[in-house]
């Protein structure tokens, strides 16, 4: 597996399975064969860590271990651990205002809006708007961030701030460290980290290995939505062909920093590993541990009606009835963290078990139900992988 030695700081060069449970990681191989098997999905690409180290990697489907998948909102840690490192150093504290670090952005009562809330999505404008024209330059971007307006008063509610919050934490890189976001992440986050193959940002002389998203199947019919969740609901007849736009080399070039990071999944499995493990103490202890570990805003998901369950820019699993809504399964402990992104990619780590678990796909399936199906039946498996689980 050629991409295990973009990760040699980590993985220690071989896959391992000590003190994993070799059964289960067959069922999780066999769920996602079987998938593959029945479709519509071209290729799943999946990787389990376990205490530093890389214990499987492996891609199903039309690709190979080289590809790298898009991996959406599984950006959005990234992003976040690189305002936990500007923290570690003393450079922003969640307290102060954006506009504190970015005068121009307090227009429009902006003004009373904190580093935290955006990290949260309790910042207030989870619909506005940064895309192509504006967002090809930084003059620009810093252009349409001072129009935006709020939708509610900050810190009042919770709605996932999809693309825009992001926007405005690489602002922030920028104008804390005077270094282009891209750069500073991965010199570092990622190099530090070990990880050759997690890039926010991709030349497009090095875009050669990406697989292209696809849209795949067929949205779910109004009986199948009725038996599942009890409710009448007329799904859209076409799939959503707004994430397409990140098969386009210039986006990709770019890095949208809510969604744009390309990897494979043995990198995001190993950056959750380094999360857990803190190696060359990347992070202040402290701040890691709080940004990981604390939840920070228990609003209901408007989505879900769940309480979010947010940290610092991660989602950490709690327990109890509402644990399947955080895209960890239910094998995990409460002290989980991660992330989901559009199209079925999820990732995330378990500080007890000591286990992080990647699922990336090219497949964007019209039927969210059978990618949530996916998703649950994988987590379920990687989260019982460790050896002693009941």
């Amino acid at each position: 597996m050629n991409e295990i030695d973009r990760s040699e700081s980590l993985n220690r060069q071989n896959p391992v399975q000590h003190s994993l449970d070799t059964s289960r990681i067959a069922e999780l191989r066999g769920r996602v064969q079987h998938a593959i098997d029945k479709g519509p999905l071209p290729s799943i690409q999946i990787a389990l860590a376990h205490n530093g180290e890389l214990a499987l990697f492996e891609t199903f489907g039309a690709a190979d271990s080289n590809t790298r998948y898009n991996i959406y909102s599984c950006t959005k840690p990234l992003v976040a651990s690189a305002i936990w490192k500007l923290m570690s150093e003393g450079l922003i504290a969640l307290d102060r205002t954006v506009a504190h670090y970015i005068p121009e952005f307090g227009m429009h009562g902006k003004q009373d809006v904190t580093v935290e809330q955006v990290l949260c999505h309790t910042a207030g404008f989870p619909q506005a708007e940064l895309a192509a024209p504006q967002w090809w330059t930084r003059e620009d971007r810093l252009k349409a961030m001072r129009e935006w307006r709020l939708d509610w008063e900050p810190g009042s509610r919770m709605e996932y701030h999809s693309l825009s919050a992001h926007w405005v934490l690489v602002e922030l890189i920028e104008r804390l460290t005077d270094n282009d976001f891209r750069q500073y992440i991965r010199t570092n986050i990622i190099d530090p980290l070990g990880i050759k193959g997690l890039r926010l940002g991709v030349p497009p002389d090095e875009q050669g290995d990406i697989a292209e998203a696809v849209l795949v199947g067929k949205p779910p019919q109004s009986d199948e939505l009725k038996d599942l969740l009890g409710l009448s609901i007329n799904w859209p007849n076409s799939a959503d062909q707004s994430l397409l736009m990140f098969n386009e080399p210039e986006v990709r070039a770019l890095g949208v920093p809510g969604g744009g990071a390309v990897a494979t999944a043995a990198d995001v499995a190993l950056f959750y590993q380094g999360l857990m493990h803190n190696p060359r103490k990347l992070w202040s202890p402290q701040i890691l541990e709080d940004a990981i570990g604390r939840v920070r805003v228990d609003f209901p998901d408007p989505i879900t009606g769940a309480p979010a369950n947010r940290g610092l820019g991660v989602v950490i699993a709690g327990s109890g009835k509402y644990l399947p809504y955080r895209g960890m399964g239910t094998a995990v402990s409460a002290r989980s963290f991660g992330h989901q992104g559009a199209g079925g990619q999820l990732a995330w780590g378990d500080p007890v078990s000591g286990i992080s678990f990647c699922l990336l796909t090219n497949g964007l399936d019209a039927n969210p139900l059978r990618s949530a199906q996916l998703c649950a039946a994988a987590s379920n498996r990687a989260g019982a992988c460790s050896l002693g689980r009941k």
